[in-house]
C-alpha cells in the first residue's frame, strides 16, 4: 500500500449481502483514491466470509486496491486476499506473520506505542492506532491521542493507520499529525449522498489538511 499521500482505508460495514454490496463498493472505489479495503465480518461464520471474499475480492483487486481480511490470516491465505489485519490482543503477531508469508499484515495497537513497536519487530507491515473519536461502528474505551501519530511518523518508517469515528470534520488533525491511512466506515457507507460522495468528501478533506 503506497503512502506518498495520506490515503483512505475502507472498512466494510459489520454485516452485508455480498452481491448487494458490489455496486456501492464499486462506486466508492471509482470515486477517488483508496489504498485498501478491509473485509470485516465479525459475526459471520467461515463459509459466509469465504463467500463474501469470492464476490468482493475481484472488485477490489481489479482496481489495484489491497484487499485485507480482518482477524483471519488463515482464510486470507486460502482465499487469495492481499493480507490480514489482527488485533494485538487477539493473535500473536509473529504467528500471524508466519501464516501470511509474504502477504500484508496489519496490527491494531490501540493507544500503545509499546504494542506498535513489538508488532513492527514481529513482522507487521503497518500498525493502526485508535479509536481517536467516538465511533458508531464499534464501542471502545480507548481514546488515542493524535500525538501518537506524530511521534510514530517522526520516529518510525512503518506506515500507520488512524481509525475510529473519523469523518470529514475531524480528520484534518490526524492527517497533519502524520497518518498514512485513515480507516473509515460510516463516513463513506453511511454518507447521505452515497458511498461515492463519501469517498470524494474524505479525499477533499485530506487534500485540505495537506
Amino acid at each position: 500500500m503506497s503512502t506518498d499521500r495520506c490515503r483512505l482505508y475502507l472498512v466494510t460495514p459489520p454485516s452485508l449481502v455480498p452481491q448487494d454490496f458490489v455496486a456501492p463498493l464499486s462506486a466508492a472505489l471509482d470515486a477517488g483514491d483508496v489504498g485498501a479495503v478491509q473485509l470485516r465480518l465479525k459475526e459471520a461464520d467461515d463459509d459466509a466470509v469465504l463467500r463474501a471474499i469470492d464476490v468482493l475480492r475481484p472488485v477490489v483487486q481489479s482496481r489495484d486496491v489491497a484487499f485485507i481480511l480482518n482477524d483471519r490470516p488463515d482464510l486470507a491465505v486460502r482465499s487469495g486476499c492481499d493480507g490480514a489485519h489482527v488485533g494485538a490482543d487477539d493473535m500473536d503477531v509473529s504467528k500471524a506473520r508466519a501464516i501470511l508469508g509474504d502477504l500484508q499484515l496489519g496490527v491494531s495497537c490501540y493507544d500503545s506505542c509499546d504494542a506498535a513497536m513489538i508488532a513492527g519487530e514481529n513482522g507487521a507491515d503497518y500498525v493502526a492506532y485508535g479509536a481517536f473519536f467516538p465511533s458508531p461502528s464499534k464501542d471502545t474505551e480507548v481514546r488515542a491521542d493524535p500525538d501518537l501519530l506524530r511521534w510514530w511518523s517522526e520516529m518510525m518508517e512503518l506506515p500507520v493507520v488512524a481509525i475510529g469515528g473519523i469523518n470529514t470534520e475531524n480528520c484534518g488533525a490526524l492527517v497533519k499529525a502524520g497518518a498514512d491511512f485513515l480507516a473509515v466506515i460510516s463516513a463513506v457507507w453511511a454518507h447521505p449522498d452515497g458511498p461515492a460522495a463519501g469517498v470524494r468528501a474524505m479525499n477533499k478533506a485530506i487534500d485540505a489538511a495537506l
